[in-house]
């Protein structure tokens, strides 16, 4: 948090629990961190729950989550999702995810805007940056990944993740520790993602090469872009020409 900066006096967090442990470690953490911090700020848990609106009661994967968060003195709030979506419906098993993914995030945004929320908190950690730039290396032709902190919307809201320089596991043990149990994800396509094959790739790598996940994860920050094939603009080398 001090690295990026994440966090500063008068800050409003809101902190994105989707149930699982990474994420209710981070509400734990963000809410426990204040009666040590050096600077005052709010934080508030939000859980979009995947059923629809029109439903009375929320899902058992909702209520487990906020159950969980209130036991440790955390209230959470509990939303519908503004844009259901069914494998069945969309047809397209490979992109949903992504699809649903970005439905929840811009209805995360949207709450922030409404409500005046300066920052936005996710559970991402050291592993899921890592995959995160496999992911778009061999599917998105591009190479990136989730930055630590990220500033959106003309500074009006950050995107931070306090976990990233941890691993799953050291985030599995915090969660232990404190008697947290990640929520049973009732997604069809919860073990069947692109991400879940780009892990089994990496937990091969880093079988065979011992050490290289702490180096890819440190050469995300060590880029070295005069080694990559970045075209120069044609237009500056032939501007005098006719």
């Amino acid at each position: 948090m001090l690295d990026y900066q994440m966090l500063a006096e008068g800050d409003r967090v809101l902190i994105a629990v989707s149930g699982g442990i990474d994420s209710l470690v981070l509400a734990w953490l963000l809410h426990d961190w204040r009666r040590k911090a050096p600077i005052a700020y709010e934080v508030q848990a939000v859980h979009i729950d995947m059923r629809p609106a029109a439903d009375e009661e929320p899902s058992s994967r909702a209520q487990e989550t906020a159950a969980q968060l209130a036991a440790l003195g955390i209230a959470c709030r509990i939303l519908p999702t503004e844009q259901p979506m069914t494998l069945a419906a969309d047809g397209d098993a490979r992109g949903i995810c992504h699809r649903c993914a970005r439905n929840r995030r811009r209805q995360l945004f949207e709450l922030a805007r409404q409500e005046g929320w300066s920052k936005l908190a996710f559970g991402h950690h050291r592993d899921d940056l890592v995959e995160t730039f496999f992911i778009n290396l061999t599917s998105g032709g591009n190479i990136s990944t989730m930055r630590p902190k990220q500033e959106l919307f003309v500074g009006r809201l950050s995107l931070i993740r306090p976990l990233a320089y941890l691993t799953k596991e050291d985030i599995c043990g915090i969660g232990a520790r404190l008697g947290l149990k990640a929520v049973q994800s009732n997604c069809p396509l919860a073990e069947q993602t692109r991400r879940t094959e780009i892990r089994d790739l990496l937990r091969h790598i880093y079988g065979q090469l011992p050490g290289s996940r702490e180096q890819i994860f440190a050469a995300l920050g060590n880029v070295r872009s005069e080694y990559l094939l970045i075209q120069q603009q044609s237009s500056a080398h032939h501007a005098d020409e006719p």
